[in-house]
């Protein structure tokens, strides 16, 4: 089987969203295909990360930290920005296409004995495909551990089989109401599910909401808290923990000093923005955790390493100017609380008086109205587009969502990513700052069309 014919063939299962609930959360036939497969999920140590934003870029970073101590790493995420392949790494490297088609092969031909035999209902889907493809590799390869990102809540979702040597939950808000609830409590309930009892979570202070759901699972399992506050620095204007410039070439970086396990260290992150710095404080917290677990060696100088090695994409990545190209600005904010935190960061970040000319698309199923409220407002034009995904809300449905921020906006539409940036590019000029957002299906489109390397 090509590698070509694999991705098809996963596309073809429909979109991981797209699913029923029933199809798409049940561990039990989870569990079915992975005894098929003899338990490849319990063949090495995990981490296992959820929450509603920053689960990703908390998860690259503390895969980051491990590889920088000397550990063969694995890293899980989801979804993709370009490729398929770039939710399953080791060592930072992304599957091979050989090795993507040889395992879809192995656990196709698996999951349709199967059903063949009655031991499933149906074929597993699209997520719990790729999940379990990633659990086979990386049981292959031999990694001293995995980190996995929940692909959606937790309590259900099909990463949820491991028995992690830790969990940590990022910051809760409101994404996925159709799947997980109408409220931050009943969303945070799904996302406390990957605490084992008498495990360990590592967190932060949140919404009261989710502090008492998650609170109440901790105690109601015997699990220990590790609080991640003390890695969390104070920030006010002017201060060492405020964005700085000084690497042109890595853009607006995160950099301040921070004393941990006993000794000072300077952070330098490349992830960009305030919010960054509690999925910093957690990916610390956690390596410590691990550290004093006795289960990896960790010092303060590999933590400071990993932190500044850490490659995560799409997150207020900057692409500088170049030629007759303006600079732009790519980011994946898919919900409110992710479009706040790129207007926080644009406003921090970009002080020159540049007019800012926004590329946007979005999900249907996103709370379209009030991210458009939050960040339209910031952009003197914008141009509306959406990816070439079946759940892409149309320019014309975003359009009527923004209808309350038209004023002092000039909204445009495109019929797709190309053509929105040409036109981008058009209206910024080459002194211009072009901002890509809404979706990180259009952000990958985005980067294909420019070049941009994952």
């Amino acid at each position: 089987m090509s590698y070509e014919t694999a991705v098809a063939q996963m596309y073809a299962l429909g979109h991981e969203l797209a699913q029923t609930p029933l199809h798409k959360f049940d561990l039990a036939h989870m569990r079915v295909l992975l005894a098929a497969m003899g338990h490849p999920e319990n063949s090495f140590p995990t981490v296992l990360v959820a929450g509603t934003n920053g689960k990703g870029s908390t998860a690259a970073t503390l895969a980051s930290i491990l590889q920088a101590s000397g550990l063969k790493t694995g890293l899980y995420t989801s979804p993709h920005l370009i490729r398929i392949n770039e939710r399953i790494r080791l060592n930072g490297k992304p599957l091979a296409d050989d090795d993507f088609a040889m395992l879809h092969d192995v656990i196709d031909r698996t999951a349709e004995r199967l059903v063949g035999e009655g031991d499933l209902p149906w074929h597993p889907s699209f997520f719990e495909m790729l999940t379990a493809m990633a659990f086979e590799y990386f049981a292959r390869s031999g990694p001293d551990l995995v980190v996995l990102e929940v692909g959606m809540g937790g309590r259900l979702d099909a990463t949820n089989v491991v028995e992690p040597r830790l969990s940590i939950i990022t910051d809760i808000a409101l994404d996925h109401q159709k799947y997980l609830g109408e409220t931050v409590a009943e969303i945070a309930r799904e996302k406390a599910g990957i605490i084992r009892p008498g495990g360990v979570v590592v967190t932060l202070p949140q919404l009261a909401e989710a502090n008492n759901v998650i609170g109440s699972t901790i105690l109601d399992v015997g699990a220990r808290a590790v609080n991640a506050v003390p890695y969390v620095p104070p920030v006010s204007p002017g201060s060492a923990s405020s964005l700085s410039s000084d690497d042109a070439d890595a853009g607006i970086r995160n950099r301040y000093p921070l004393e941990v396990m006993g000794k000072g260290i300077m952070v330098e992150s490349p992830l960009v923005g305030r919010h960054q710095l509690r999925n910093l404080a957690l990916a610390i917290a956690a390596a410590e955790e691990l550290h004093n677990q006795g289960m990896v060696q960790i010092t303060p100088e590999t933590i400071a390493q990993g932190i500044r090695e850490t490659h995560w994409p799409g997150r207020f990545q900057v692409v500088p100017a170049a030629g007759d190209n303006p600079e732009y600005v790519l980011d994946v904010a898919h919900n409110p609380a992710g479009a706040w935190a790129v207007r926080s960061t644009l406003s921090s970040a970009y002080q020159d008086g540049r007019g800012i000319t926004m590329v946007f698309g979005v999900m249907r199923d996103k709370a379209m109205q009030e991210i458009t409220e939050i960040l339209f407002p910031v952009a003197g034009h914008v141009i509306v587009t959406h990816a070439n995904n079946p759940r892409s809300a149309s320019p014309e449905e975003i359009r009527k969502a923004a209808a309350r921020v038209t004023a002092g906006t000039d909204i445009e539409e495109a019929e797709d990513v190309a053509s929105a940036l040409t036109r981008a590019r058009t209206i910024a000029g080459q002194g211009g700052l072009i901002v890509v957002t809404g979706s990180i299906y259009v952000v990958g489109e985005a980067m294909r069309t420019l070049g941009v390397r994952i």
